[in-house]
């Protein structure tokens, strides 16, 4: 089995966890490839098509062209620090989440969590004055709204979940999360404040999901059924195989009663010679089953 099939099989094989990383990563492949392509036609027009075409605008009336982005904006990132803390955080964090809650619930937060987050970005822009002369040209990219919603999402379903760190020992993850907020969302505001919004937007998401979800109600149920409907479209669908049977003519019917009879004729001539035990298992099944028919 050559990589490109080992990669394939584990990702139809694997969790919902390992899909959502897969994802990441491969659109941060294609990124990085059209990146080296505009490099080597100097031409960095490629690259920027790229990334414009999964980024999240805050313009509103540039949302409305591209309303697809809500959910490409969360699986696309550029720099390879990024991706690799985002990835870092969503499989630890990720994990956990599974030992409490299912799979399904992981996607619908981790969409759920970015669609929130990029809503708050975008209301943010056009609302508030400081971002008034940005507003036309901002975008944004990456999972850290997702991933933030799934961190205080466990994090608020199992505050006392306690982890081993390196230099620090054992500690809850509610600490743990509370930092993670704190460093990446509320320290440096003004240092790309549009994303440190949208973390807000999936900290939101993943605090209210978990209080519903403790109350029983699960509200990304019916995002959930959106996702299994598309998913539905485009399933290939297993081809039906018709056989149909032969009705057997008068002679065949009457070969197979012929050859049934000699066998019987058979194992009862050999019960007059050596008696009943002297017939193997299988005669002796024969010869049950066409006693059974008679009676």
């Amino acid at each position: 089995m050559g990589i490109w099939d080992e990669i394939k099989n584990s990702f139809r094989k694997g969790t919902n966890l390992t899909k959502l990383i897969y994802i990441n990563v491969i659109v941060f492949l294609v990124i990085s490839v059209a990146a080296v392509i505009g490099f080597l036609l100097s031409n960095p027009a490629i690259a920027a098509k790229a990334l414009d075409l999964l980024s999240v605008p805050s313009s509103l009336k540039v949302l409305l062209a591209k309303p697809w982005t809500l959910i490409t904006y969360m699986f696309t990132q550029k720099d390879i620090w990024h991706i690799l803390f985002n990835m870092l955080w969503l499989y630890w964090f990720g994990r956990i989440f599974l030992e409490y809650l299912d799979q399904r619930k992981l996607v619908s937060v981790y969409l759920l969590g970015g669609v929130c987050g990029a809503i708050i970005y975008v209301l943010s822009f056009n609302i508030f004055p400081a971002f008034s002369g940005i507003v036309a040209e901002s975008v944004a990219i990456g999972a850290s709204a997702s991933v933030m919603a799934i961190v205080i999402a466990i994090s608020v379903y199992v505050p006392d979940y306690t982890v081993q760190l390196f230099l620090f020992g054992r500690i809850k993850i509610k600490y743990m999360a509370l930092a993670i907020f704190m460093l990446t969302t509320i320290m440096d505001f003004s240092v790309n404040s549009g994303g440190k919004l949208a973390h807000m937007g999936g900290a939101l998401f993943g605090y209210f999901y978990t209080l519903n979800i403790r109350k029983g109600r699960d509200i990304g149920k019916g995002f959930n059924r959106i996702i299994d409907f598309f998913a539905t479209l485009f399933k290939p669908r297993r081809k039906m195989k018709i056989t149909y049977k032969k009705t057997p003519s008068d002679y065949d019917y009457n070969k197979i009663k012929t050859e049934h009879q000699t066998k019987i004729n058979l194992i009862l001539d050999k019960i007059s010679k050596g008696g009943y035990d002297s017939l193997t298992k299988e005669e002796k099944n024969i010869l049950f089953n066409e006693s059974q028919k008679k009676n």
